[in-house]
């Protein structure tokens, strides 16, 4: 078997604030909004241009779910968005108001900045070395 994780669920405690955050300040694109019958949204957004793994913004539906935002990775940076342009994407993740946890920094792997999406999750955008 061939296969491929087409999809991560990410916990959030609402949608259009989330669809805001990636679709906006991440300037994700939204491949999918569908109302279910059940009240709950089925929402998948990746980077703009790439075939790979999306994210499906999962409303949370009860309190353990609730309480999980944020902190699905145990407070680890748990998302790695890779760039092919590091300086273009982080001067533009600041003026959209990103939260970046550090400085950028260059590591043996690449070139790399610690940021913080609303509900608490930790992204590193990434530029790897060549």
């Amino acid at each position: 078997m061939r296969g491929r994780i087409a999809l991560v669920t990410l916990v959030v405690p609402d949608y259009d604030r989330a669809i805001a955050f990636y679709c906006g300040a991440l300037r994700f694109e939204l491949v999918e909004d569908t109302q279910m019958p059940d009240g709950k949204r089925w929402v998948v957004v990746r980077p703009k241009g790439g075939e790979g793994t999306g994210l499906l913004l999962a409303r949370a539906a009860n309190e353990a779910q609730a309480e999980a935002i944020g902190r699905q990775t145990g407070g680890r940076v748990g998302f790695f968005l890779h760039t092919d342009d590091f300086e273009h994407d982080f001067s533009g993740f600041v003026a959209a108001g990103v939260r970046f946890l550090e400085q950028p920094r260059t590591e043996a792997y690449g070139t790399v900045a610690v940021f913080e999406d609303p509900f608490g999750n930790k992204w590193d955008l990434l530029q790897p070395a060549r």
